[in-house]
């Protein structure tokens, strides 16, 4: 087939449709998604339908792209509320956690690597420089599976681990690109290092903040287009990691922290700019993990199978958890099995694959071995920890219920001071009577929706209630609102509450 425009969105528009109808089906059997959607890549490729993409260029400018994007909605959807209290676990995670594990499994692939019947045999630095591509979680993994899978964690785990994932790519880019410099000129200058790593997390992280505050002040200020105020937002996400760059700033730290300023900022349009922000996600999530499917070659992968499968048992078993555990000695008030489920979701993903990219760029000895090293633990990642993340957390009992999902899909203004809930109706809240008049509810609080089976109506005083009804309730007292959900026996609610 010649590849022409036309063809080229055919096969794109085919990879899409399947990778999405393969995710939900894969999602009923506790698969992660993105998994599924490597194998599409892999089953579309050189060795599979003969698809030919040898191009580790274009497959890091997409994930480059891909990245910002995800980081940047990751840090829309986190609260700093949340954050605030993990901010020293996640920041220590992040950085001295993924040195330790690079330390930690560098050895470990040096030792193995030179015993007498190694197949393959690498010096230290080129064991550290493997580690290191391998070293940080991955950020649109950890936020796809939790998410996706919307798995409520105790001792804040969930923001800790999304904090983590989402500002650790910035030391294993620094371990990569230095390991790259020191195999090709030989020269190792750790003050010149550290200087360097200081430099690109402080211009991230100040870059980051000023232009998401300069991304606010843009979006409530310009009036134009409400379907326009997506794309400004876009255009800022991509602008915020190439300044950066430019500047010799870490850009996927200062998208990430920008992400963090818009998303607990009050901006006009936020409902649709987060909505816009989620899809599009999706959507580079699926064209990264198809970019990379049909960049390897999985013929490739059964030469490094064993040499793999040591590496990541040991990364999964001993690398992660030495380095958790290590790291969080300090913060005395987390318990031993918080500990180890964080240790557990040191999930791989696409990150490692893209930082994998950077040896084969740079013709570095032994780079084609690094990609499909890194594949193949990716995949045993995903398969052995993505599987598991919420059975491990029911396992170690950090699991909570899962987070309600809001059933009228309303948001309030954000200049209506007032507060949102959405309850179901039990039996209890009816022993007054069945009429909505004989329910009982605090000052300044209205029933504003029911939803009865599949239908909606407008509530009157006398509209009878039964078990089962869903209440939209807006209210001037959240906090008397609760004490009466509390003396109702009712547990099972969510609030939208506006400052």
């Amino acid at each position: 087939m010649i590849l022409n425009a036309g063809n080229i969105l055919l096969i794109g528009s085919i990879l899409l449709f399947i990778s999405i109808v393969v995710g939900k089906a894969g999602f009923r059997f506790g698969v992660p998604a993105l998994l599924l959607f490597l194998g599409v890549g892999m089953l579309f490729g050189t060795d599979g339908l003969g698809i030919e993409f040898n191009n580790p260029q274009t497959a890091q400018f997409i994930g480059v792209i891909a990245l910002s994007i995800i980081l940047f909605s990751g840090g829309m959807d986190t609260s700093a509320a949340e954050i605030k209290p993990v901010l020293g676990q996640g920041i220590v995670l992040a950085t001295v956690g993924v040195m330790f594990t690079a330390f930690l499994t560098g050895y470990f692939i040096y030792y193995i690597t030179n015993l007498e019947n190694s197949f393959v045999t690498l010096n230290f630095t080129e064991s550290l420089l493997l580690a290191s591509v391998m070293s940080s979680t991955d950020s649109a993994s950890v936020f796809s599976i939790l998410r996706s899978k919307r798995q409520g964690l105790k001792e804040n785990l969930r923001p800790m681990l999304e904090l983590e994932s989402g500002s650790n790519d910035p030391m294993a880019y620094m371990l990569t690109i230095l390991l790259i410099g020191i195999i090709q000129s030989g020269e190792n200058s750790l003050s010149n290092t550290i200087l360097q790593f200081i430099m690109q997390m402080s211009i991230g992280a100040v870059s980051g903040y000023l232009l998401g505050r300069l991304a606010v002040y843009c979006i409530n200020k310009l009036n134009i287009n409400q379907s326009l105020y997506p794309v400004l937002l876009l255009a800022f996400v991509f602008f915020i990691f190439s300044f950066t760059d430019l500047v010799k700033g870490n850009g996927y730290l200062a998208v990430y922290l920008a992400g963090l300023v818009v998303g607990n900022h009050k901006v006009v349009h936020k409902k649709s700019l987060t909505t816009f922000f989620d899809g599009i996600t999706w959507l580079f999530q699926i064209v990264m993990f198809l970019t990379l499917g049909l960049l390897v070659n999985p013929a490739e992968l059964l030469p490094v199978a064993a040499l793999s499968i040591l590496i990541g048992v040991f990364m999964i078993i001993l690398a992660r958890p030495i380095s958790v555990f290590l790291c969080l000695i300090p913060f005395r008030k987390m318990t031993t099995k918080a500990r180890a489920y964080v240790s557990w979701v040191g999930l791989r993903g696409a990150v490692p694959i893209i930082f994998a990219t950077y040896p084969l760029i740079a013709n570095i000895q032994h780079a084609s071995l690094i990609f499909n090293v890194v594949f193949f633990i990716t995949i045993l990642s995903l398969v052995v920890q993505g599987t598991t993340v919420s059975f491990m957390a029911k396992l170690l009992g950090l699991s909570t219920p899962e987070e309600r999902k809001n059933v009228f899909n309303v948001e309030l203004p954000e200049e209506i001071k007032t507060a949102m809930s959405e309850i179901e109706v039990i039996p209890s809240m009816l022993a007054k009577g069945d009429k909505l008049m004989d329910l009982v509810l605090p000052d300044n609080t209205l029933v504003a929706l029911i939803k009865k089976n599949d239908s909606y109506c407008v509530p009157k005083g006398k509209t009878k209630l039964h078990t089962g009804d869903k209440l939209l309730v807006i209210t001037d007292d959240d906090e008397a609102l609760m004490k009466t959900y509390e003396s109702l026996g009712i547990t099972d609610y969510s609030i939208q509450k506006n400052a």
